[in-house]
């Protein structure tokens, strides 16, 4: 038995956002997760309910501007799931949340038809590949193709951070389904195999390797970060002032290379993610 989980919808109305008959483009927020919890095998909040916590701060703060007067041009829908007992599974370096429901149906949950462009975060701890503190953001993932750093998101990651951003290494794996053998770092760009918007991972991340059931391992500075550079992307995404990939070069490499999309299936068939 693998539990239960809720799943959690926020929708944020812009002032010319798409629900109210606007042009301004909208914004998906999805916090990526085993469960918050493992309970009873471990008591508290685990390291890998840090996106859920993240999005769902974000989603807070986006509310009291909007209560205050100041609201945003586009929608923004934040999405997550919450679930106090998940699994745990094995997994290098460290034992990695699972979760109670496959990864097939999460996406579906999660992915909207609606979103535009995506901001997926995770807890990001349990590897060696990143060795930072804090967070980072990845290269912009879309129909198979991990395409060029976005400049707007360096620049406003520099901006809220005071630091130099940091960008997540991806491999072609990290960007498959769940379920086809291969070895994922994280769940954090499973979202890009079940959309054609332009999916960028939000991790948070140690200089250890920390294993995503590990308790007393969220560090709120981290997090409140990582929340306040996801709100300011949709402060700007709405206005048009953030692009998340290059669109004449999109067009350019898609004729050059063809299709990727088949890098999207292949997977999924009752995986845990």
């Amino acid at each position: 038995e693998r539990g239960k989980t809720d799943f959690l919808r926020l929708r944020i109305a812009g002032r010319r956002g798409r629900s109210s008959g606007g042009d301004s483009p909208t914004l998906g927020i999805i916090g990526q997760l085993g469960g918050i919890g493992a309970r009873p095998g471990r008591l508290g909040l685990v390291s890998d309910g840090d996106g859920a916590v993240c999005v769902l701060a974000t989603a807070l703060k986006l509310t009291e501007m909007q209560k205050k007067g100041d609201i945003l041009d586009g929608d923004v829908l934040v999405v997550t799931h919450i679930c106090p007992a998940a699994p745990t599974v094995p997994h290098h370096p460290v034992p990695f949340m699972g979760s109670p429901i496959g990864i097939g149906i999460s996406m579906e949950k999660s992915v909207l038809p609606e979103m535009e462009a995506i901001l997926s975060v995770d807890t990001t701890r349990g590897n060696r590949v990143i060795n930072h503190r804090g967070f980072a953001f990845s290269p912009t993932v879309k129909e198979g193709y991990v395409l060029r750093v976005s400049e707007d998101l360096l620049d406003l990651m520099s901006s809220v951070t005071g630091r130099m951003p940091v960008v997540l290494p991806l491999t072609t794996q990290d960007i498959t389904p769940y379920g086809n053998g291969l070895y994922h770092l994280n769940s954090i760009m499973q979202p890009a195999t079940a959309t054609g918007a332009p999916v960028v991972g939000v991790a948070l991340t140690a200089e250890v390797a920390v294993p995503g059931c590990a308790t007393g391992a969220s560090q709120a500075q981290d997090i409140a970060e990582a929340a306040q550079f996801c709100a300011e992307v949709a402060k700007a995404y709405g206005k048009g002032e953030c692009s998340f990939f290059d669109v004449e070069e999109w067009e350019l490499i898609q004729q050059t290379y063809g299709s990727l999309a088949r890098l999207q299936a292949g997977g999924y068939r009752g995986a845990i993610g």
